[in-house]
């Protein structure tokens, strides 16, 4: 936390120095010691695809016996080619192909429409799947633990959530339709070549051994490089946003050479493990090749011999070699697929694999049968809290506080001296490494889920605006909440004004693609939110944090207005703020060092007044 003249920020003081820390993702080992979220077994991965297809069998069925009449109509076109080649051999009248032609575009008008149909059956099916399986995904993604999504790294959910959902998502409205109607195809043509003739089914088999050794060959070597680049984007990805995030502490540690050199080497890796992958499906293609010569060598061969002996007619021939030649694109189609296939599965797995997770409101089951009491009042109580993100890294030390129903205490001290690990042990998002922390006499960790977000919130400046309009972004935090409720919201963080003088007032559509709000007033919005779901107890970290001097007094009186009544925590950006609380609470390295009222501690010239001190020479003359 950097000082700074323009909006009182506390000074650096004691912060880590240049030789003593790490700057966001620069630690040694730091890949090694990322505890990845799970990632589904292929068994579970088929056994989920099975559960969401299970209520969804008469769609598919009815998809299926479309695309196979369509697929069988087609088949008549190669004996009626067969039968145009036979008429002229026989030297016959131009008249006798009317017939034929005219059945022809029978066929290719029936064959579309059923095709089209068919097509249209799958992709609904398909996209029906992606949508359940895409809402369950974030879903319990949203629900994970915080520490866990830390351990992770949040580059792996972030590439889950885009990469893995965009690589299955694209295998289903394309690939799949497409490996339905070729495997169709397959079968039915081969069933067409028996009927003309055993001797040609047998010889367009041949191509068959090629064809199993070349799958089995890509398939050995896809499914695990494909996980592994799958493994590389993810890495990749948190590199570049731990750089960003920590563009500060990089900056002013001069570290940037050294997370330019990480971003490269993450990228190398990735683009290594792609081009094996390209390297991969060229020797994949060339094996095809050479099977589809050997198949149809052997149909002409078989052809030439049968007509030879009177066994078949040059159109019977004919049909066998187009039925062949029409087996290319269905059986390269389908053999290509297992590229998107094994790649869509990769992603599907890690989908599957945070799908799987126990909804946030499923809690490990209690030692204890008894039932939890009900907090008595909203005091907060912290008793020998410890916490530590890595083992032997501690970062809070046997720290003690209480927190009086309705009392105000701000957090003060320099960065990294554990204030949001403290703020955040208190709002449940963690738990504590040791020690307890309760709010009126229950223990925060057996409160289940709903339970503990009734009693206990947490306002960080990282808030967000949701895509949509504004009122259903407040009423996020209270769904029965009236336009009236909102608006007495707005108007107690003083927001209202500006709320209304949007172009549709409360009903004007915010978040990616709406009306832009600036950071002062997102932060707003989130105090209105916490106005609405009213909880007794609530954590503000750093919930001014993006307002500008500006904007910065009175965002703080807008938080003053918000917790009043409740008992609160707030982890004070500015000095100003930490000045009007009831109490003071000073920490370093982990440890709760002073608490008091501002005059007192002043007074006592320890570490807060050294803080005030230094902030009150960096503020403007007019301050």
């Amino acid at each position: 936390m950097n000082a700074s003249a323009d909006d009182g920020n506390l000074p650096a003081g004691s912060g880590t120095a240049p030789g003593s820390g790490t700057a966001p993702g620069s630690g040694p080992d730091e890949d090694a010691a990322r505890d990845l979220l799970p990632v589904a077994s292929p068994a579970r991965t088929r056994t989920a695809v099975r559960e969401l297809l299970r209520p969804h069998r008469g769609l598919a069925a009815a998809g299926l016996a479309v695309l196979t009449a369509a697929t069988a109509v087609g088949l008549a076109t190669q004996p009626l080619i067969g039968r145009i080649v036979d008429i002229a051999a026989g030297n016959r009248a131009a008249d006798a192909l009317t017939g034929v032609v005219l059945l022809l575009v029978g066929v290719a008008l029936v064959q579309g429409l059923a095709t089209a149909a068919g097509l249209g059956l799958v992709a609904r099916l398909g996209e029906t799947v992606l949508a359940q399986l895409r809402e369950r995904f974030i879903e319990r993604a949203l629900g994970l633990p915080l520490e866990r999504v830390e351990r992770a790294g949040s580059g792996d959910l972030t590439a889950r959530v885009t990469g893995d959902v965009s690589v299955v998502a694209e295998a289903v409205r394309r690939a799949l339709p497409e490996f339905v109607r070729s495997v169709l195809a397959i079968v039915l043509t081969l069933g067409a070549l028996a009927i003309l003739d055993w001797r040609f089914l047998l010889a367009a088999l041949i191509a068959v051994p090629f064809q199993t050794l070349t799958a089995r060959w890509y398939l050995r070597r896809a499914a695990p490089l494909y996980a592994r680049q799958r493994i590389a984007g993810g890495t990749q990805q948190q590199q570049l946003l731990d750089t960003v995030r920590g563009a500060a502490t990089v900056r002013a540690f001069r570290l940037e050479r050294e997370h330019t050199a990480k971003v490269t080497e993450r990228s190398r890796s990735l683009v290594a493990v792609t081009m094996r992958g390209v390297d991969l499906v060229l020797g994949f293609y060339g094996r095809l090749h050479f099977a589809e010569f050997a198949g149809l060598a052997a149909v002409l061969v078989t052809g030439y011999v049968l007509v030879a002996d009177g066994s078949a007619s040059i159109g019977t021939a004919t049909a066998a070699a187009l039925y062949f030649h029409s087996l290319f694109t269905p059986i390269n189609a389908a053999l290509i697929l297992l590229d998107d296939a094994q790649s869509a599965l990769s992603g599907l797995a890690r989908i599957v694999g945070v799908a799987d997770q126990p909804p946030a409101d499923e809690r490990p089951p209690r030692a204890a049968a008894a039932p939890v009491p009900a907090p008595r009042d909203a005091s907060v109580t912290v008793a020998g809290l410890g916490h530590a993100y890595e083992n032997g890294h501690p970062v809070l030390h046997g720290v003690d506080l209480t927190i009086r129903p309705g009392e105000r205490v701000a957090l003060v001290g320099a960065s990294g001296a554990g204030k949001t690990t403290l703020a955040k042990l208190i709002a449940g998002i963690h738990r504590p490494g040791s020690g307890t922390v309760t709010v009126g006499g229950t223990p925060l960790t057996a409160l289940p889920s709903a339970e503990l977000r009734r009693t206990v919130a947490l306002v960080s400046q990282e808030t967000h605006v949701f895509a949509g309009p504004l009122a259903d972004d407040l009423r996020l935090a209270r769904p029965d909440a009236t336009d009236g409720e909102l608006r007495d919201a707005l108007d107690r963080v003083s927001a209202l004004t500006w709320a209304e003088s949007l172009p549709d007032g409360l009903a004007t559509v915010v978040g990616d693609g709406g009306h832009r709000i600036d950071g002062a007033r997102v932060q707003a919005l989130a105090l209105a939110r916490l106005i609405l779901a009213d909880p007794p107890v609530v954590v503000l970290d750093e919930a001014t944090a993006e307002a500008g001097s500006a904007g910065a007094r009175g965002l703080e009186k807008a938080v003053l207005r918000a917790v009043e009544g409740r008992t609160a925590l707030i982890v004070a950006h500015r000095l100003t703020q930490a000045a009007t609380a009831d109490r003071i609470v000073v920490m370093d390295a982990g440890r709760i060092v002073e608490s008091g009222t501002h005059d007192t501690l002043r007074a006592a010239r320890g570490p807060y007044a050294a803080l005030w001190d230094a902030w009150s020479r960096t503020r403007e003359p007019d301050r």
